[in-house]
């Protein structure tokens, strides 16, 4: 008689412990290789090659985790540096003769990034870099740049904290508490509203459309999402919630934060849901290396095996919706931009930063500061319960990277 027996459905949430350390363990790959990879940010270097060597260190140190498991592992976001008035991430092929030779400039500020996932479960980080001179210290920054990132670095701090959820981290008596839990979440225009107050503190502007998306096992854009100063038409939808995992984006301009197309070739593609059965050898030869290698998070064409070919291949599979291409797209007056990205998770103890950039403080000096009472208000409260041990609560700490 055949065993009709299902094997128990797998709990991929937060509630499975197995999930978070999957999570970390990405997580833990993802800052590792983002602060080798700023360090290769100098000037006059190639952004092709340094995308390369992103790469390589992240196979490298994914090879290294869950040995001998049947577990699918792999990049999550291939390694990308964006220039400093690209919006978007930007990650030249070596067969485009011009673009490989786009060199990083002394002063400019990029944006890194890139990712890892353990078993579907992807963490993404990214983070602004200041290129100095050729073979010159390191420097305080200080200017409009020291504004932009500044700004940057507190409208993150601030939205983090509009993402814990009501009442989560209420202290006080039984009757407070539930006061507390009962508030309405803020709004995506409210939220918006305050991150704009942040940044014109700094006399900066929110890049439009800048959005935070809910992450799920093999899917990095969920049903949910947070759009920081959205276009006409668009709106995000959802509010955060206990067992969540979410990658949280900020991205600031010092001009009018508005967005315009590049004229370059996209090279970031991801797989999409549609099926369609494509005519082309060619077209299904890359589309089976995609999947193979990459499921349904992004992928560069440079890491696929024939990049010329590919750059074929894919024609047909965006045509058809296969296959998404993410258009380069950059500041409209050419002003510089910045982005960061973490990845966040929302447990029952508040929120723990699982791939987040980090910042010195120290090394930024602006004459500008925030002075809006109800945003320094939020942005004294905890992202989460102190469950530490108490011999560390005085240490002083100069990043934000790390649980807080």
């Amino acid at each position: 008689m055949a065993d009709t027996t299902q094997a128990p459905e797998v709990d991929y949430s937060l509630n499975n412990p197995d999930t978070l350390t999957k999570y970390k363990t990405a997580a833990q790959i993802s800052y590792k290789v983002l602060e080798a990879v700023t360090a290769l940010c100098n000037e006059g270097e190639k952004i092709v090659e340094i995308c390369k060597k992103g790469d390589e260190l992240l196979d490298e140190e994914i090879a290294k985790v869950y040995k001998g498991k049947k577990i699918a592992k792999g990049i999550s976001h291939p390694t990308t540096v964006s220039p400093s008035s690209y919006v978007t991430p930007y990650t030249p092929l070596v067969s485009d003769a011009a673009e490989a030779e786009t060199t990083l400039k002394a002063g400019e500020i990029v944006k890194i990034q890139l990712g890892a996932q353990i078993d579907g479960f992807g963490t993404i980080v990214c983070d602004m870099h200041v290129v100095a001179k050729k073979d010159a210290a390191k420097e305080v920054v200080s200017g409009r740049e020291a504004d932009l990132i500044l700004a940057t670095h507190y409208a993150n701090e601030l939205l983090l904290r509009l993402m814990v959820p009501q009442g989560l981290l209420a202290q006080g008596t039984d009757e407070e508490k539930a006061k507390a839990t009962a508030q309405r979440a803020p709004t995506q225009a409210q939220i918006s509203s305050l991150l704009e107050k942040v940044a014109k503190a700094y006399d900066c502007k929110l890049v439009e459309n800048t959005t935070s998306w809910l992450f799920g096992r093999n899917e990095i854009e969920g049903a949910k999402k947070i759009i920081l100063a959205p276009g006409d038409g668009v709106r995000g939808d959802g509010v955060p919630e206990v067992g969540e995992v979410w990658g949280v984006e900020v991205g600031l301009s010092l001009g009018s934060g508005k967005v315009k197309n590049l004229d370059h070739r996209a090279t970031l593609h991801r797989r999409t849901t549609t099926t369609y059965i494509l005519k082309r050898p060619s077209s299904r030869q890359t589309l089976s290396e995609v999947v193979k290698k990459f499921g349904t998070f992004p992928f560069s064409l440079r890491q696929l095996e024939d990049e010329k070919a590919a750059k074929v291949g894919v024609v047909e599979c965006v045509r058809n919706g296969v296959l998404r291409q993410y258009e380069p797209a950059g500041d409209a007056e050419g002003a510089p931009v910045s982005r960061i990205l973490s990845t966040i998770a929302i447990t029952k103890n508040g929120l723990t930063k699982l791939a987040a950039p980090t910042i010195d403080l120290e090394q930024y000096k602006s004459d500008k500061k925030i002075e809006d009472e109800e945003i320094l208000k939020i942005l004294e409260q905890p992202l989460a319960r102190s469950t530490g041990n108490k011999k560390n609560k005085n240490k002083k700490k100069k990043t934000t990277g790390g649980d807080e």
